[in-house]
């Protein structure tokens, strides 16, 4: 019995941690994306769209932009695919920044624990590589 509420603990503190990284995730694409926004809303009064017709980014698109532009960095064989390392090191980069936004910290055998725990968790086809359209199922919510 006490396992089994160690482990309902572990599993609802790795999906708060996953809801957090997202959350990170896409903090960051919003600031990444505000100079093209703000260069957006530059455009004169006449030229401007009448109406509701612009549609902001879904955060999909915001994680697959972010996806698409940071992949190749930690794709380092350059395979298309990452394995457990590099995605392992992704994780591990992300959870970084986050534990320092958050100030909270966590021992490395912890933070290699949770990259571990992602991966299974990311790697839906079960084929021990990520591919974009699985990362991007992941850190959009899709996969857990």
């Amino acid at each position: 019995m006490f396992y089994l509420a160690i482990v309902t603990f572990e599993i609802r503190t790795a999906n708060l941690e996953h809801r957090m990284i997202r959350a990170f995730l896409l903090a960051s694409a919003f600031f990444v994306a505000t100079p093209a926004l703000a260069q957006a809303g530059a455009v004169p009064q006449e030229a401007a769209p009448q109406g509701n017709q612009a549609q902001p980014a879904t955060s999909g698109d915001a994680v697959a932009s972010i996806v698409d532009t940071e992949f190749p960095a930690y794709d380092q064989n350059h395979d298309g695919q990452l394995d457990k390392s590099e995605f392992s090191r992704w994780m591990v980069a992300l959870k970084d920044q986050e534990l320092k936004a958050t100030g909270k910290s966590l021992a490395p055998a912890e933070v290699t624990a949770w990259a571990d725990g992602a991966f299974v968790t990311a790697d839906a086809d079960k084929s021990t590589s990520i591919s974009k359209p699985e990362l991007i199922a992941y850190l959009s919510g899709g996969a857990g």
